[in-house]
């Protein structure tokens, strides 16, 4: 857990389904979630959304206003969380003044670099089988970091969203999740996931390779 005691804010709660900032809106904070999960949303030309983020406890969202001075995209709150909003004025003044907040800082950004790389390069080089292969394995890796069960989680996300974030249809994503399913490499009740064997779900994107 990020320690953001350093930057002297608190948390502010939101409730499922509330809007942190919208499309078009002045940028002037970032984010980092404690509790709760987020989604960030494109809208485009022909009305439809396109998910382009999920974030978890412990994670860094809001950069996209960054270098235009407003926002890109919404942010929206999927369960009720509490979430540390950081004045960017603020992020600025206190990280040139505090080697400790000038590192941390750094880490988050890094990581939040890095996983966007990683959904370039999913969405790019990935056949529909290992785009859903390689989702559930991040999941997987993030609760653990978080120090939940690997194993076994909620997905936040509906089929849709997770279809919408991978570039998928609707139908393929379930049609691959069932797939999984009667192959023993999950088992899916609801939103619930069991990743029962984790290492044929690695295998996939391994032969992809090769």
């Amino acid at each position: 857990m990020w320690d953001l005691s350093l930057l002297g804010l608190s948390d502010r709660r939101f409730k499922e389904g509330q809007a942190l900032y919208r499309s078009g809106e002045v940028f002037d904070s970032v984010y980092v979630i404690r509790v709760g999960f987020v989604k960030t949303v494109a809208l485009l030309e022909d009305g439809r959304e396109q998910v382009t983020g999920f974030y978890m406890p412990c994670e860094l969202f809001g950069l996209d206003g960054i270098a235009s001075g407003r926002h890109r995209i919404d942010a929206v709150v999927l369960a009720n969380s509490e979430i540390c909003v950081v004045p960017y004025h603020r992020l600025k003044s206190c990280q040139s003044q505090s080697r400790a907040i000038q590192n941390l800082l750094n880490r988050m950004f890094s990581r939040e670099i890095v996983r966007e790389q990683h959904m370039l390069l999913m969405l790019g080089s990935m056949r529909a089988e290992e785009r859903v292969a390689a989702f559930l394995l991040d999941l997987s890796e993030r609760y653990r970091e978080l120090g939940f069960s690997a194993s076994e989680f909620m997905l936040r996300l509906t089929r849709q969203e997770i279809g919408s974030l991978l570039g998928l249809k609707l139908e393929t994503v379930s049609r691959i999740f069932s797939r999984f399913h009667k192959s023993g490499l999950i088992e899916v009740e609801g939103r619930r996931v069991r990743l029962v064997n984790r290492e044929a779900l690695r295998l996939i994107l391994v032969q992809s390779r090769t």
